[in-house]
């Protein structure tokens, strides 16, 4: 018999969208892939000469399972520069991505049938990651009119006597949207712990993003390398967390993961302290393809009601086509060729909206959405 949590778990849309989109390409159809979080620049030059050099120097071993010191206090420096913060080395675990940070918090927080507040609609994996470790994920709709941000009032109502956490994501998959520094200050009093997945910060291009840090000693954060620095195949992340914590973290690791790769630890430090002008010009065609993106689909007949002002994400209510996010996201694949991802994947209160991508080519982003405006 397969286990129950395995037979359970939900499908991540998006890559299913994907993987049938992929499908079609090995077909000779050409698809233009508007659905998939993924920066599409290369790495940046020093990310790759620091790998480089940590291959010729043989660093090729494991690492200790915080991670490099090195890393570490590259980290710290960087939380400080950027939020003013204080975060100690012993603070930080470097992890193979995001995703296994994300295993480790939720399995350090959570016993069985505790709940940790999230927004619907809301990154698509955060629930599975929470029941799959025996948890609850205790679903807080949030609105296109709010600009998709949390009431903290509607938080305050969910909370009960099995509440651990409260999760936030600013800028936010699926939406681009950023909280407030006025409901991070009243989320950050509101429960035990908040757990603020950050790993689309330094993508912002309008207002200014804040990190949990600045508001809470009871935070965990959670970032990494793939966003901001393109560097999804090095699946490179990080969690900070409060100390108490720090040790039965370091007891998962050290059994699951052991430690992140040590190339791709040493890339890191370049990421963090040589980069500044690649990111700076990564962000600026990010921003001109957001406009350009939210002015087209507008045009198309789309309705965005707050524009979106960080990650790469365009949430937009497809309503006017279809009340049926799955079938109008394939639909589109098959005759229009485009890959979208449907609010459905995002949960229950993100159906009938269209994620939208501008991680490609404005050229791409252009045709794209001339297709789907010629399908519909």
């Amino acid at each position: 018999m397969i286990a129950r949590r395995a037979e359970e778990i939900a499908p991540f849309i998006v890559m299913e969208v994907l993987e049938k989109a992929q499908e079609m390409e090995r077909q000779g159809i050409d698809i233009i892939h508007l659905e998939v979080g993924e920066p599409d620049f290369d790495v940046p030059p020093a990310v790759k000469e620091a790998t480089c050099r940590a291959l010729d120097e043989g660093l090729t071993h494991y690492t200790h399972s915080l991670g490099d010191l090195d890393l570490r206090e590259a980290i710290c420096e960087h939380y400080f520069d950027a939020y003013g913060v204080v975060v100690k080395p012993e603070q930080v675990v470097v992890t193979s991505g995001t995703s296994a940070a994300m295993m480790l918090v939720f399995g350090a927080l959570l016993e069985r049938g505790q709940e940790v507040i999230i927004s619907d609609p809301g990154y698509a994996c955060y629930p599975n990651f929470i029941n799959f470790l025996g948890g609850v994920a205790a679903k807080v709709p949030v609105y296109e009119k709010d600009g998709f941000q949390f009431r903290p009032e509607a938080i305050r109502e969910r909370i009960n006597r099995k509440t651990k956490a409260i999760l936030i994501n600013s800028p936010s998959n699926p939406t681009g949207n950023l909280l407030s520094e006025a409901i991070m200050r009243d989320i950050a009093e509101c429960s035990p712990y908040i757990i603020s997945d950050e790993i689309y910060h330094g993508l912002v291009y309008e207002g200014q993003e804040h990190s949990m840090l600045e508001f809470s000693n009871r935070a965990f954060v959670l970032n990494g390398f793939s966003k901001l620095y393109a560097m999804t195949g090095y699946r490179l992340g990080y969690l900070i967390a409060p100390e108490s914590f720090v040790r039965p973290i370091q007891k998962m690791q050290q059994n699951f993961f052991i430690c992140a790769g040590s190339l791709a630890q040493r890339a890191g430090i370049a990421a963090l302290k040589d980069t500044r002008s690649e990111v700076e010009e990564m962000k600026r065609i990010y921003n001109q393809r957001r406009k350009f993106m939210i002015k087209r689909l507008k045009e198309i007949g789309f309705s965005i009601t707050v524009e979106p002002t960080g990650a790469f994400y365009v949430f937009a209510n497809a309503r006017s086509f279809s009340g049926d996010s799955y079938r109008l996201a394939f639909n589109i694949l098959e005759n229009a060729h485009v890959g979208v991802t449907p609010g459905i994947d995002f949960g229950k209160n993100g159906e009938g909206y269209l994620r939208f991508s501008y991680a490609n080519s404005m050229e791409n982003i252009a045709e794209g959405l001339e297709r789907i405006e010629r399908y519909l």
